[in-house]
């Protein structure tokens, strides 16, 4: 048996690559490297100046193709002065591995590559492994997974089933999954007054309090009260503002947006058809139009418990005693974009510091990490 593929190491060496969402900084070619070095067929699939990497072990179009997805793309460190540690220097001290990426996600990627370079090392399996690594999961995501799903679709390549390394755990590691993501879209509402002077308000027509009056009324309006594996969906103001910097004038335009996180009882057409809706009754009340714009970034969906979520679970339990709760909790991942393509689950480290200052992680959990998907593969292949 070869010498075991170090997870930490590899996530201290992705840390080290400064890969700012869209920048690659070296970190998919790190990956590559090493993957090739194994056997792995690996193949760049960059589109819009978004960096991409698609790497298979095994025949292509195998009917058992276990496919993983993550991005090595992260958020700025901000303020680097505010950090314990370079946020870039992946340096382990006090019990941590710190770094920009060091739960969000580069130790979920060093974790399942490492668990697929040992798999296929030692005991090779009777099918294929796809792993489809991004660097615009933290932007724009039009250019990443979609780009990598698009070419897959096009080459003939396929994945029965995947794993997303997302943060996924809320206080231990195995303690959740998830199984789905609620839909998520943003509306910006703008209100066309006519502006003039605030002593003579009856010679202008004042937007804001038409535009207050409508978020009013979308904040309380109860969307609904959950599904079986839904929480409620939310409606939240994100803004209002009017640009005004003046005292004495009525302004002629005012603008809001409002974030909604919906479940599977709504779908972005029949929710954009409501906030037009409600909009025009304002204009019925108050004579001020509104303009609409949306952006949807992705509708909910679901896994339904079953063979991958089972797999999944058994896996978790098995190494670190903790029976997942299959969740559909938190914002989006690149799991909206897989569900199209087959059956997805995610699975990964405890999430509290992603994005924060001072991000970290206890190198024991990155190592306990790849054991777990390093079961989940030995299993399915089983």
């Amino acid at each position: 048996m070869t010498r075991p593929t170090d997870p930490v190491a590899l996530t201290a060496d992705l840390i080290r690559c400064a890969s700012v969402t869209p920048s690659e900084a070296g970190a998919l070619r790190l990956l590559e490297t090493r993957l090739a070095a194994a056997g792995f067929q690996c193949r760049r699939v960059d589109r819009g100046g978004v960096p991409n990497l698609f790497a298979r072990w095994g025949a292509k179009g195998h009917p058992r193709t276990f496919g993983f997805n993550g991005h090595t793309d992260v958020v700025p460190a901000g303020d680097t002065a505010a950090w314990t540690h370079d946020p870039f220097g992946a340096e382990i001290s006090d019990g941590y591995l710190w770094g920009r990426g060091a739960t969000d996600m580069k130790s979920g990627v060093a974790a399942f590559v490492a668990a697929a370079i040992d798999l296929v090392t030692d005991t090779p399996p009777e099918g294929a492994i796809v792993l489809t690594i991004t660097g615009d999961e933290e932007g724009d995501a039009t250019d990443g997974t979609v780009a990598l799903l698009d070419w897959m679709a096009t080459e003939g390549e396929r994945m029965d089933v995947c794993l997303v390394g997302e943060p996924t755990s809320r206080e231990r590691l195995g303690d959740m999954m998830k199984i789905g993501r609620r839909g998520s879209m943003t509306a910006w509402f703008t209100a066309h007054g006519v502006q003039g002077h605030s002593a003579y308000p009856q010679r202008a027509q004042n937007p804001i309090p038409a535009l207050a009056r409508l978020v009013e009324r979308l904040s309380a309006y109860p969307l609904d009260e959950g599904t079986r594996h839904f929480d409620p969906s939310t409606l939240v103001v994100t803004s209002f503002d009017t640009g005004n910097p003046a005292t004495n004038v009525i302004p002629g335009l005012c603008r809001a947006t409002v974030n909604i996180r919906f479940n599977e009882a709504h779908g972005s057409d029949s929710l954009t058809e409501w906030l037009r809706a409600e909009a025009d009754r304002v204009t019925g009340e108050t004579g001020i139009r509104f303009d609409l714009e949306v952006k949807v970034s992705g509708e909910s969906f679901l896994t339904p418990p079953g063979a991958l979520s089972d797999l999944v679970a058994g896996a978790v339990e098995a190494e670190t005693g903790l029976r997942p709760e299959p969740s559909t909790s938190g914002g989006t991942s690149d799991a909206r974009f897989v569900k199209d393509f087959c059956p997805v689950v995610e699975f990964g480290l405890v999430g509290k510091t992603m994005h924060q200052v001072d991000e970290r992680v206890e190198p024991a959990q990155i190592e306990a990490l790849k054991r777990v998907y390093g079961r989940i593969l030995a299993t399915y292949f089983a």
